[in-house]
């Protein structure tokens, strides 16, 4: 099993204070960019950004305007339910690049996406742009009784996005789009639907009836991604449950399975990087305790590939 080192708590600088508790406690997603890493959380309409190189405070970039419930119920419903997040290469009227963060799509209002371009200082980030994600998520509801986007990756010319299945639809798979078509609609506010080039799907094994289902995903230099996955006792793509195990695996870049390996406790971690070092892999990984009350934590760990 694979044991995971603590390195902070996602704390948020007390110059935030006006906008929500001074944490993240639902972090989905992350890229690192040099020395600071960027995360999206599930039930916010912000991106947190924090350093690597010390434990100070992050801080909150606003993507959405607005301000969502107190009420768990309430915001639940209301929320983008922002679940992935991928570095984008250099395209058109962005020249260095941009995060380009995805909602879930698992209902019509979490289909809303964001790009922040990066600047010529990796750690520069653009102000934020919303895109419409529509043409890209509701052509998968053709494919999937419950769309649920959790992971995304560019590899090469194509863009992969994670479906997550939950204990009752079993359906996870890794769906592959043109990536130049992606970009072209991104920026013109298409609405012609894109359909998928390929869709691959891959059984996680199951913990004690409950089935292993992707939470995020990471791509190394020769096209493996590495994943990050958590038996979640939940019936569907809207209610959560309680987290009896986790693991991270890899599948190759054809999306064959590789590995699945179950971490020691059963943190629900929902964001994954990863950087390999030979047979070594590095990982950074972020949890979501499901709680506004928990601050998400960073975690790290080596494995063996």
């Amino acid at each position: 099993m694979i044991a995971l080192t603590k390195i902070r708590e996602l704390d948020i600088s007390p110059a935030d204070a006006g906008i929500g508790p001074l944490h993240l406690s639902a972090a989905s997603g992350l890229v690192c960019l040099d020395s600071i890493i960027c995360v999206i959380a599930d039930d916010e309409l912000h991106l947190g950004v924090f350093s690597l190189i010390n434990g100070k405070p992050g801080h909150l970039i606003r993507l959405f305007d607005g301000v969502l419930p107190e009420s768990k119920a309430a915001r639940k419903r209301q929320k983008p339910d922002l679940e992935a997040l991928a570095r984008l290469p250099a395209f058109r009227n962005f020249p260095h690049g941009a995060l380009l963060a995805f909602g879930s799509g698992s209902r019509p209002n979490r289909r809303r996406g964001v790009l922040l371009g990066l600047g010529p200082d990796v750690e520069m980030l653009m102000p934020p742009r919303t895109v419409d994600l529509s043409p890209i998520l509701v052509p998968l509801n053709e494919e999937f009784s419950e769309v649920n986007i959790e992971g995304a990756v560019v590899v090469g010319d194509e863009l992969r996005l994670f479906q997550r299945g939950n204990k009752s639809q079993a359906d996870n798979a890794i769906i592959r789009f043109p990536l130049s078509t992606v970009l072209d609609a991104l920026q013109a506010g298409s609405v012609e639907a894109i359909k998928p080039s390929s869709i691959r799907r891959l059984d996680l094994g199951v913990l004690h009836g409950v089935p292993f289902s992707f939470t995020d995903a990471a791509v190394l230099g020769n096209g493996d991604m590495v994943f990050s996955a958590v038996a979640e006792d939940t019936e569907d793509a809207f209610r959560d449950g309680p987290c009896i195990g986790a693991a991270i695996g890899i599948a190759d870049n054809n999306g064959n399975l590789r590995s699945v390996r179950r971490l020691e406790r059963p943190h629900k971690i929902e964001g994954i990087h990863a950087r390999s070092d030979g047979s070594r892999l590095d990982l950074l990984l972020v949890t979501d305790a499901d709680n506004p009350e928990i601050p998400s934590v960073l975690f790290s760990t080596t494995m063996e590939i």
